[in-house]
């Protein structure tokens, strides 16, 4: 007789947004095989989604970040005498409560930072799709999971791509891993030609469905420089050997180039459920429901081409903070986090964002890595300061 295996119990955090929603898609799937248990969930301002996703799998621990969505929260589940659902103060005291063996970490920019903190300090594995984390303190983030045990597994489709490529791979036989970008709204434009694209035209992403943040950063290839940050943190690898190139159809997730000259790469039609499954599942690789195949004999030519630098300028401005290091990368996200919601508010034009993160790194000259959160938050708060500088010297 087979002994039947406990699910894995996963906490989501930022589970309202497009990954987490897409992520609860697959722990629906691994709930109905006894796979995946969904213990807690936590979320921003969306407290009415929230509670309606806790109702639906039978969770009882919920955390709101946001004050008044969670007074809100509180106040209709006081109404509701059939609400199961508990609020936590804080991501750490939802993780002491559940007890979760993943923390799928979904939360957006800097903010997700404490959470991934939170869950790698406790010895849990931690599912991310929060790119900043590595972004703004990434030798803090791999340092704590060495000493505690926690594994990092990327949810990124081309950080999961590469760990996939990579497996079995010895120390040495690696020469360079390879992340491909669709090239976003833009591809093909110059910079006169996006002097006044709006921000409508900036969220309309040709592949992907995400956040507005997510997407701005997309059109600005700014999501590229942040994902080439990560891979340098997760890899282990230094900056010249993480290359970029745009693969307009988003077939080719990511490659890996070897010493004797050969590349591997993982294909398939972009679908986010598929790496979101890889890393509530890793090791085992889990069927996806309703997963496009991909006909070899049907699908696009395959096309690269090199992506254009001085047009957008922030991937460009994210390898230079990569080779600075000494927590430029964090200075890099906190003002383009900055940037970005200027943008997105009407108050300064789409090229002006790298202006902002430009200004900013050159305000700073940046102490060092991050070595304790509040180390990242100082330095993530004084850069901030100083692309707020920016914007209002550009208002003058």
């Amino acid at each position: 007789m087979t002994r039947r295996t406990a699910p894995r119990r996963v906490v989501v955090l930022g589970s309202t947004g497009s990954v987490g929603v897409q992520a609860l898609e697959v722990l629906a799937q691994g709930a109905e095989d006894g796979s995946l248990e969904l213990v807690g969930l936590a979320a921003g301002t969306s407290w009415k989604v929230a509670l309606e996703q806790a109702a639906a799998f039978g969770v009882t621990a919920v955390h709101l970040a946001d004050l008044e969505a969670a007074a809100r929260a509180r106040d209709a589940i006081r109404r509701d005498t059939n609400a199961r659902a508990a609020q936590h103060a804080s991501i750490a005291e939802l993780l002491d409560r559940t007890e979760p063996d993943l923390v799928l970490n979904a939360v957006v920019g800097f903010a997700g930072l404490d959470a991934t903190l939170a869950a790698l300090e406790r010895g849990i594995d931690v599912a991310l799709a929060n790119k900043e984390s590595l972004v703004a303190a990434g030798a803090l983030c791999m340092g704590v999971a060495a000493r505690t045990g926690a594994r990092i597994i990327p949810v990124d489709s081309e950080h999961s791509a590469l760990q996939q490529c990579l497996a079995g791979a010895r120390a040495g036989e690696v020469e360079s891993l390879v992340l491909t970008a669709s090239g976003g709204p833009f591809r093909g434009r110059t910079r006169a030609q996006l002097a006044n694209v709006t921000v409508e035209e900036a969220l309309a992403h040709p592949t992907w469905s995400m956040g507005g943040k997510i997407s701005i950063d997309s059109a600005t290839l700014m999501n590229k420089g942040l994902e080439l940050i990560e891979a340098m943190v997760l890899f282990e690898l230094g900056e010249g050997a993480v290359e970029t190139v745009v693969q307009p159809d988003s077939i080719v997730h990511a490659l890996v180039r070897h010493r004797d000259g050969s590349l591997l790469a993982h294909l398939g039609w972009p679908d986010m459920r598929v790496p979101i499954a890889w890393a509530l599942h890793h090791p085992v690789r889990p069927a996806v429901a309703d997963v496009r195949r991909l006909d070899l004999t049907q699908m696009p030519s395959l096309a690269f081409e090199a992506v254009d630098l001085d047009t957008f300028r922030c991937l460009a401005l994210a390898r230079a903070a990569a080779r600075t290091g000494r927590g430029s990368t964090c200075i890099l996200n906190a003002a383009n986090e900055v940037a970005v919601a200027a943008f997105l508010a009407g108050h300064i034009g789409f090229l002006d964002i790298a202006d902002v993160v430009d200004g900013a790194l050159e305000a700073l000259d940046p102490p060092g890595e991050p070595d304790s959160l509040d180390a990242a938050r100082e330095l993530d708060a004084r850069a901030r300061i100083a692309a707020v500088d920016c914007l209002a010297a550009r208002s003058r």
